[in-house]
């Protein structure tokens, strides 16, 4: 896969847009490149007056590893990345604003981290019963940055600490019992059931729908202070000799002992 090549395709269906992230060979995995266009992805459907909904699926076996930390971790380390080009609206809702338009999730085999973290932050989740989730940041000597720390205890502290703290991985089904999914399926009808409740959405009235999107979320505790301190956190973080010998163990496949520095 060159450079250039595309990492998110795109799909009107009617008032739907479909956004599926494609980046097989690397287990869709975001870089820099994924990030912006699914940053623009959700700048267009904010914008156009046609689109009431976005589904945001993913192509293969897998809905994301989570970041390409051979591409993201320098940027975060020597300074803050620019993750949301011109144009683009933060899929996280944490640089920019959030889009005005709700959005169904459809997830299937490995869910990691950032995948978690959209997941929190969309608005109706749909998983395949394959799927394998796990918020590893504490394994790889960072934190969450995507919002897990704000949204993921509103699902109930223990729930969020339990797989947060540790990085253990949990199913479809425990991700249901905690409130992270709305419903689990067979694997590959995620995204036709996902399909179908955007378009139950994309049936009511587009400006209600909106207004009661805003009115929800209006209600949901400030959280500024906590979402400006992720980024400065985990370049600290990103910094430590814990950081760097949990990239080695990465790479040569050893297990990491860390020493809290």
């Amino acid at each position: 896969m060159t450079d250039t090549t595309p990492r998110v395709a795109l799909e009107r269906r009617g008032p739907i847009l479909h956004i599926r992230l494609d980046r097989v060979g690397k287990r869709n995995a975001a870089d820099q490149r994924m990030l912006h266009e699914l940053a623009l992805a959700y700048g267009e459907l904010d914008r156009d007056p046609a689109l009431r909904v976005g589904v945001v699926s993913a192509a293969g076996d897998h809905f994301t590893a989570g970041l390409d930390l051979a591409d993201i971790a320098p940027r975060i380390a020597t300074g803050r990345p620019e993750l949301v080009p011109e144009g683009g609206l933060d899929p996280w809702g944490l640089q920019t604003r959030p889009v005005s338009k709700p959005v169904v999730l459809a997830v299937q085999g490995t869910c990691f981290t950032l995948g978690i973290e959209l997941a929190l932050a969309s608005d109706v989740v749909v998983a395949a019963d394959s799927t394998v989730f796990a918020q590893l940041e504490v394994a790889r000597g960072i934190m969450p940055f995507g919002g897990a720390t704000v949204r993921f205890p509103r699902l109930g502290w223990g729930d969020a600490m339990r797989w947060m703290l540790t990085g253990d991985r949990f199913d479809a089904a425990e991700a249901l019992r905690i409130g992270l999914v709305q419903e689990v399926v067979p694997h590959g009808t995620e995204l036709e059931r996902a399909l179908a409740l955007a378009e139950r959405v994309a049936a009511q009235a587009p400006l209600a729908v909106q207004a009661t999107l805003a009115a929800a979320r209006a209600a949901q505790p400030a959280t500024t202070d906590a979402v400006a301190g992720l980024l400065p956190a985990v370049q600290r973080l990103a910094a430590t000799g814990d950081a760097r010998r949990a990239a080695e163990s990465y790479l040569t496949a050893t297990p990491v002992a860390f020493e809290g520095s």
